[in-house]
């Protein structure tokens, strides 16, 4: 089997072609333009995202199916017979919707929580939606008129590409409109947040089928998250894996009960045709390559190549710390507000400096979150990661020193795609079997750690100061 796995994520486009007995290739990636119009707004253009996909599909020649993953939150409005968009995609990013939503009583915060598992918080889909029917006048025409259709990216690149309304389990999971337990939209929450139940997509198993794009079929459709996820191999509870792409997001497997934690999300992993759901718990970093990429454009460093390794003693052991909060704090914190800071610089701070501390301040966060899932439930031995980040042989090692864990980095490092392809039927295990390890050492003690955690405060307290 050869399969087209189409990784859609929130700066760029990837096509990885994986054929059964191990051979991969990476056939293309197209990035896309990343529109703010406003304070905190993020915005895609459906039809460049759209445009992409099918360039990429193109390039990667014959192959028997396709899988493809969408960026999970981010979502639209568009029309049911034309196809056009009312909107543009509001990104996971986007945070127009939070003082609205910061508005609303506590007993609708509580409410919502219980229904979806989820926060009334601007990362989710649910309140983006409502916004676009209340700023939408084509939108609210089209709802009158029986033609509108509202959803996440994945269920417009369906519709468009394979005349399929539909979304998986997972992403539906990822929208604050599912009541989690029933596994079916809530009319409850839709009413919460002025969004119409009849304009969402049918919520399907991950590997139902979701047509055909040129005769070749679409077997899998799910968020890139859970998609990596499984192609880490974690299908045990307490496995664990990280990404670390724009954002850093942990999963931890739970298996079919889900597990409670005051700190992370319950999510959907996936759903399979004619099974029950497989439950996790999720947490994550806003800024993980984000707060790279505005790193690298204010100059603190010119390429990749050059966080594989650092001289001396971490930045953090010689007081220097970053909080990088530049969109906020997710998980456990859920706070827009909190201000990204760098405290300890001092005449001889170089750049190497900052942008050590920069890799170190995300390294903590993302420790913090492994500790709240080790208290949730028992993980297994050892935490595969992937993305970017992953590459940098100094952070791999810091994380694993800051949180105490043995920290796996697998040696194909598109795991998004290696999950499309393995939910479609290919067998994956030698892609994944060769992976470098990083074993705690010693060098984050405790009270390096509440070094960061005093800056962390900080840096939530900064915006009412």
């Amino acid at each position: 089997m050869r399969v087209a796995a189409i990784d859609q994520g929130t700066t760029s486009t990837r096509c990885i072609v994986v054929e059964t007995g191990g051979r991969w290739h990476l056939s293309g990636t197209r990035a896309h333009a990343q529109n703010h119009p406003g304070p905190g707004w993020v915005e895609h253009d459906p039809e460049e995202l759209l445009a992409n996909i099918r360039t990429l599909l193109r390039a990667a020649g014959p192959v028997d199916a396709i899988g493809i993953a969408n960026q999970g939150e981010s979502c639209l409005a568009w029309d049911a017979q034309s196809g056009v968009a009312f909107s543009p995609v509001i990104v996971w990013q986007d945070a127009r919707t939070g003082p609205a939503l910061q508005a609303m009583d506590s007993a609708a915060h509580a409410r919502a929580k219980e229904l979806s598992g989820l926060p009334l918080d601007a990362y989710f889909s649910a309140s983006k939606l409502g916004w676009i029917l209340r700023h939408s006048e084509a939108a609210r025409a089209a709802h009158a008129a029986g033609r509108l259709r509202l959803g996440t990216t994945d269920a417009f690149f369906l519709d468009r590409l394979c005349g399929v309304f539909a979304t998986d389990a997972a992403t539906a999971s990822r929208t604050g409109l599912l009541d989690l337990r029933r596994g079916v939209w809530s009319e409850e929450l839709c009413a919460l947040h002025g969004v119409p139940v009849s304009a969402l997509p049918p919520i399907l198993p991950v590997d139902h089928g979701f047509g055909a794009i040129e005769g070749v079929p679409v077997k899998v459709s799910i968020v890139d998250q859970q998609a990596a996820l499984y192609g880490h191999g974690c299908r045990q509870p307490g496995d664990t894996k990280i990404t670390f792409g724009t954002g850093a997001f942990l999963l931890t497997l739970c298996g079919a009960t889900p597990v409670h934690s005051p700190a992370l999300l319950p999510t959907i992993a996936w759903r399979q045709g004619g099974q029950p759901s497989v439950h996790a718990l999720e947490g994550g970093v806003y800024d993980a390559g984000a707060a790279l990429e505005w790193a690298r454009g204010i100059g603190l460093f010119d390429d990749v190549a050059e966080l594989g390794s650092f001289e001396g003693p971490s930045a953090l052991s010689r007081g220097l710390v970053f909080v990088p909060a530049l969109s906020g704090l997710a998980a456990p914190y859920w706070d827009r507000e909190a201000a990204p800071l760098f405290i300890g610089m001092r005449h001889e701070t170089g750049r190497r400096d900052m942008i050590r501390a920069v890799l170190e301040g995300i390294a903590l966060l993302t420790a913090g979150l492994i500790g709240e899932a080790a208290a949730a439930l028992p993980l297994s031995r050892g935490i595969s990661i992937d993305g970017g980040l992953s590459q940098s042989g100094y952070f791999a090692q810091f994380l694993a020193a800051a949180a105490g864990v043995d920290i796996r980095v697998p040696a194909m490092h598109e795991l998004t795609a290696l999950g499309l392809a393995e939910l479609c039927g290919v067998d994956c295990g030698q892609i994944r079997a060769a992976a470098a390890v990083f074993q705690p050492d010693g060098s984050v003690p405790e009270a390096l750690r509440a070094r960061f955690n005093a800056a962390l405060t900080r840096a939530r307290a900064w915006h009412g100061a």
